[in-house]
């Protein structure tokens, strides 16, 4: 989903008047590199081992990670195409996605999963998802098999935040894509080498602070350019009501989606998916105190109810743009991922444009880094300290994760710069591959003892067969618009069917070592 915003910026070719002054943007991106580069030297000194530099040490509070979680959960896309081509479509009944994921995938999801991660994560000495499912199923290839799934799927997920921060850099700054892929590279790669998760979290602490902001200032001015919340909403709807009654021929028709399953599988991908996603379950493995989790999942949902809340009406406000703006001359069509750009760029102030530079910046550095660790934690704690070396020491594990770091970073890159087409499709199902494969299995595994080898193999592999045969079964039968348009309600089914198979296979097969379940569950320290 962030890969939408890939083009948004690049398809939107302002006028010399309407582009904001390069000084503002340029200042404050300068500023904000530097500042991040300043705390990730500050955390190169409090590194010393793989806990530290993955989970900062667990000494991080509440506000660190509940903001960390946020911005993370919440990228680019949620700010430009995602929120533009689903408020163009839905209306104000987007809304629904954004409280959604205030709730269920931010309030409930630490109320239900943080106490319980950190207490058995402890309990099996486990830093990462596949090292969990590894010790709590007892079986190494498991947690080999977890960690391909994240490395496979998260390289085209990092490459899409790439090509869209690429683009922006080229849109803004007027530089070729080469040279912003390569700035945004080389200072990804040294920031993440060497800061760690503890800077990570500070970073994403102002980060976070900068999209909180942002957001506001973004919903105050625009709400105001039209003429008072009242107006805006009595707007959207008549505008609305009046294009969904267009001829189905007329390029400004509102067109119902074609099921209404689409909408809920929205609302379920997005909310419950980060259930099952590494790069946000690690965030509570990093939790020091199980007292703090009430106060970082209040912080997340007020952080989430403001941020993507105001990121997604700003997306039903589109269908006011002038005529000319929505069909630039010669356009046959609307062009969905340029209509919050559009918006942004024509009905703002130039002061504010930088800032809502920064808030994209923020969105897609925040989730980038997570990616990254993830991934590299993947090789270096479940392959290479699993495999090839369970001795290994605690120095060599460190450099060995800041050199994959570099290294996941370059791969992007790679895939990046040759601009191969397949990253959007890819990107479009790795949501649903990875929540799907892991969301049941490692749910069950935290709350009944019950649940085997056997069982949450099966659902693994049932949610990643679902994810991928469903949609390019779609693809190969019918188009891509179609398949993307159900891709959410693929991903649901892929997350849902899971539940079924993990206790059906569970039941049906010899029950865990009583040991191994003692371990999970017994109490922490």
């Amino acid at each position: 989903m962030r890969a939408v915003v890939v083009f948004a910026f690049r398809r939107h070719s302002p006028s010399p008047h309407e582009r904001p002054m390069l000084t503002a943007p340029f200042v404050l991106t300068a500023v904000f590199f530097l500042l991040i580069l300043g705390i990730a030297c500050w955390g190169l000194r409090q590194t010393s081992t793989v806990g530290d530099y993955f989970l900062g040490g667990k000494t991080l509070g509440p506000w660190l990670l509940a903001i960390s979680y946020g911005t993370t959960y919440f990228s680019a896309a949620a700010f430009i195409g995602f929120a533009g081509r689903l408020g163009w479509q839905y209306g104000l009944n987007v809304l629904w996605i954004a409280l959604g994921n205030t709730f269920l995938g931010g309030f409930l999801a630490w109320v239900v999963l943080g106490k319980q991660t950190r207490r058995m994560s402890h309990n099996l000495n486990s830093m990462t998802m596949p090292e969990f499912f590894g010790t709590r199923y007892d079986s190494q290839k498991m947690k080999a098999f977890s960690a391909l799934i994240i490395f496979a799927f998260m390289i085209p997920y990092s490459a899409s935040i790439f090509q869209g921060l690429s683009y922006l850099f080229e849109s803004t700054f007027e530089i070729p894509f080469w040279l912003a892929l390569l700035i945004i590279t080389v200072f990804a790669s040294v920031y993440i080498m060497i800061g760690g998760y503890k800077a990570v979290a500070r970073v994403d602490f102002l980060q976070g602070m900068i999209m909180f902001v942002g957001a506001i200032l973004m919903v105050t001015f625009l709400v105001s350019r039209f003429g008072g919340v009242a107006n805006v909403l009595e707007s959207i709807n008549s505008i609305r009501a009046e294009r969904m009654t267009l001829d189905p021929a007329d390029p400004l028709v509102i067109k119902p989606p074609l099921s209404v399953w689409i909408l809920p599988g929205l609302v379920f991908m997005t909310s419950f998916g980060v259930w099952g996603m590494p790069q946000m379950v690690h965030k509570y493995y990093a939790i020091r105190d199980e007292r703090q989790i009430l106060r970082g999942a209040i912080v997340t949902t007020v952080f989430a109810l403001f941020v993507v809340c105001s990121a997604y009406f700003v997306g039903t406000m589109c269908p006011l743009l002038e005529k000319d703006l929505l069909l630039p001359k010669g356009a046959e069509k609307i062009n969905m991922e340029s209509l919050v750009p559009t918006l942004l760029t024509t009905k703002l102030p130039q002061s504010m444009l930088a800032l809502i530079l920064l808030l994209v910046l923020s969105a897609s550095i925040s989730t980038l880094t997570s990616l990254v660790l993830v991934s590299a934690s993947a090789v270096t704690i479940d392959l290479y300290k699993g495999y090839l070396n369970p001795n290994a020491t605690q120095s060599r594990m460190l450099l060995l994760m800041r050199v994959l770091s570099a290294v996941f970073i370059m791969a992007s890159f790679v895939v990046t710069i040759s601009q191969v087409t397949w990253i959007i499709t890819l990107m479009s199902v790795s949501w649903g591959a990875v929540a799907g494969s892991f969301m049941a299995p490692f749910l069950y595994g935290l709350f009944w003892k019950r649940t085997t080898k056997a069982g949450a193999y099966a659902g693994m592999v049932t949610g990643l067969i679902l994810s991928n045969g469903l949609f390019f079964g779609c693809l190969y039968f019918y188009d891509l618009p179609r398949a993307n348009a159900f891709s959410t309600v693929f991903a649901s089914i892929a997350m849902l069917v899971p539940f079924i198979v993990v206790p059906i296979v569970s039941l049906m097969t010899k029950p865990p070592k009583t040991e191994v379940v003692e371990r999970a569950f017994g109490s922490a320290e």
